[in-house]
């Protein structure tokens, strides 16, 4: 029997796809983040002060790179009036396919014409404010330097759940997240990036996935693995 949900996702170029059961939905837009209409390209370029390790508490300069378990801490504005501070440090990137995590989704060809991938993070709530119910500020970068969109899920997507903050999501709180990013053309997810904004220049992660391995079931000892 399939599963009942849905999922939206887009790329920052503007396309949008949805594969569901039961229609689409999504998560309200980051408002601060750049809009599909403008060039996907990112820079990942950076100085070499720009690369090296912050001072705990300190703001990480824009424009660097950081490595799979390293630390950027940022500030961040999801909406006017709201000022936040995150120390995000993204631990891994994941190749999966469609076969192996999403069984019992109903998919489309435009669904099927992207790459799947999961970005896991942990980000820590280094501010004064909560900021419980706002979606994760990273988006993906491909091989061709376009930005995409983590998809949001009508309900929790078990291999790969926490684009949105718990609620609360109080100061000095920290939380796990991971993102499902759908690369379009197949493409491969070759990093993540903080940009907030157009003109902000980006900080990036930049590493090549691992294939994604599902967690052991915790079931009866004598029960024999299916084909």
């Amino acid at each position: 029997m399939q599963r009942a949900g849905s999922v939206l996702a887009a790329s920052v170029t503007g396309a949008a796809i949805a594969m569901s059961l039961m229609g689409c939905s999504g998560t309200a837009p980051r408002t601060n983040a750049p809009k599909p209409s403008e060039s996907a390209s990112a820079s990942t370029s950076a100085s070499p002060s720009a690369s090296a390790s912050p001072s705990a508490g300190a703001l990480t300069e824009p424009g660097a790179d950081r490595r799979l378990g390293e630390t950027a801490t940022v500030e961040w504005a999801p909406k006017d009036g709201v000022d936040g501070k995150l120390s995000i440090t993204v631990d891994k990137l994941e190749s999966t396919s469609y076969k192996q995590t999403f069984s019992g989704w109903k998919l489309d060809e435009a669904t099927l014409s992207r790459a799947p991938y999961f970005v896991r993070a942990t980000i820590k709530n280094d501010g004064k404010t909560d900021l419980g119910g706002y979606d994760a500020p990273l988006w993906g970068l491909d091989g061709e330097g376009n930005l995409v969109e983590a998809a949001a899920f009508k309900e929790p997507f078990k291999p790969c759940d926490g684009k949105t903050f718990p609620k609360p999501f109080a100061p000095g709180a920290s939380v796990k997240t991971c993102l499902v990013m759908l690369v379009p053309d197949q493409g491969k997810l070759v990093g993540v990036s903080f940009r907030p904004y157009e003109e902000f220049d980006p900080i990036t992660w930049e590493a090549d996935p691992v294939p994604y391995v599902a967690p052991k079931a915790s079931g009866s000892p004598s029960a024999s693995p299916t084909s």
